[in-house]
């Protein structure tokens, strides 16, 4: 199974590439399944309405055929909100009985803000345990969200493992004594219960992010705004080590176009697309004109997009991107970390060493990674940006190096 997330800057028409991309690989006989989390549910008027009732493919996945080999799900984000707080209640009861807190029902709950990155996760890792499908489409947010939304797991599980150590558990033993002198479960015990269920889920969300078989494919519409937005984005993605496979260039005006103004239109459109130079393929997705609406149209846009690489090509996407070691030692006594970072600026770049672990901060993105174990031997010497990608110098340290006679 392929896993094909789509998003772009806000109003790139993301909604429409995701629903025309899985048109064309269910028309080229692969099984797919497209899923969006928008409130206004996009999908339903690009698709039309499902031949069936929704079924559910895995347990908290449901999803309703539209067209041959093509089935749409929808991410209801407040739903999914109000099913994790009342199970998180009945798990605590009795701690929250011992306070005197009263459990909110599931009909007065409303989602918090943040809500929907972890709808979208979740239904990320069931899909893609659904065995029926070859290819599984995303309609992901706007670009920055989406960066966001895929650094999470990640992020969590580092906070987790730096609050609640499971190393720090020594109190086990004592526990069940303790438990009896009170006569209540002790709240420690249910906290790291609580917390390992969310590493495992968290874990099972990171690997399907980072597997190979998951990758982007940008939508943008030409011009400044979009520019900017995208160069922000994919320093974001890369940032996170989380691999384009291509981009569309969507709603582009005709060259050949009879009306001047159009004419000047489709040149300043092409130009601002030859600007953007993301080392991955462009595909071109002409303007139809109108809003599209149904298979029809979807069908017209599809022509332009070739169908996603079936399963059996999962091995030709390649792995995560990799940031690796330069072994200088012999030229200039130092290591070099290579990091890709396509048309960063040395202005939008920052980083920290603290113990074990470097922290980068690429203009709004940081992120915290562990130094490979030769690294962790050495102090940083210095950075340098050229050619797209940032070099760390690492200079052994004598006191940790091995020496050699």
């Amino acid at each position: 199974m392929r896993i094909l997330l789509i998003t772009g800057p806000g109003g790139s028409g993301r909604s429409t590439v995701a629903a025309a991309t899985a048109l064309a690989a269910a028309r080229d006989g692969q099984r797919v399944l497209v899923l969006s989390g928008d409130p206004g549910d996009p999908l339903a008027a690009l698709t039309g309405a499902p031949t069936e009732e929704p079924a559910e493919l895995v347990a908290g996945l449901r999803a309703a055929p539209v067209a041959a080999n093509l089935w749409v799900g929808r991410i209801d984000s407040g739903e999914e909100f109000r099913q994790e707080l009342v199970a998180l209640q009945e798990r605590g009861s009795t701690l929250l009985g011992m306070v005197g807190a009263r459990p909110l029902g599931a009909d007065e709950l409303t989602e918090l803000p943040g809500a929907e990155q972890f709808a979208l996760l979740r239904a990320l890792r069931r899909a893609a345990a659904a065995p029926a499908f070859d290819l599984v489409v995303v309609d992901m947010p706007p670009l920055h969200q989406t960066v966001t939304t895929l650094a999470l797991p990640a992020q969590l599980r580092r906070y987790l493992a730096r609050l609640l150590p499971a190393e720090r558990q020594a109190a086990r033993a004592l526990r069940p004594v303790l438990a009896q002198l009170a006569g209540v479960p002790m709240p420690a015990q249910w906290l790291y219960e609580a917390a390992a269920r969310w590493d495992e889920e968290l874990a099972a969300v990171q690997a399907v992010v980072e597997d190979a078989t998951t990758e982007v494919r940008l939508v943008a519409e030409p011009g400044p705004a979009a520019a900017a937005a995208l160069r922000t984005g994919v320093l974001g993605l890369a940032l996170h080590q989380v691999r384009i496979g291509d981009l569309v260039v969507n709603r582009l005006v005709p060259k050949d176009s009879p009306e001047p103004w159009l004419a000047s239109l489709a040149a300043q459109q092409r130009a601002f697309a030859d600007e953007w130079c993301l080392d991955v393929p462009l595909r071109e997705l002409a303007h139809l004109g109108r809003d599209p609406r149904g298979l029809a149209d979807l069908a017209e846009l599809a022509e332009s997009l070739e169908p996603a690489r079936p399963d059996g090509a999962a091995a030709a996407a390649g792995p995560r991107p990799a940031w690796p070691v330069e072994d200088r030692l012999a030229e200039d006594g130092v290591l070099v970390w290579a990091v890709p970072l396509p048309r960063a600026e040395k202005r939008d770049l920052d980083l920290i060493r603290r113990g074990d672990e470097l922290l980068l901060a690429v203009g709004p993105y940081r992120r915290i990674v562990s130094l490979p174990a030769a690294l962790r031997r050495c102090t940083v010497s210095g950075a340098a940006l050229a050619d797209d990608r940032l070099r760390i110098r690492f200079t052994p340290d004598p006191d940790l190096w091995p020496r050699t006679h």
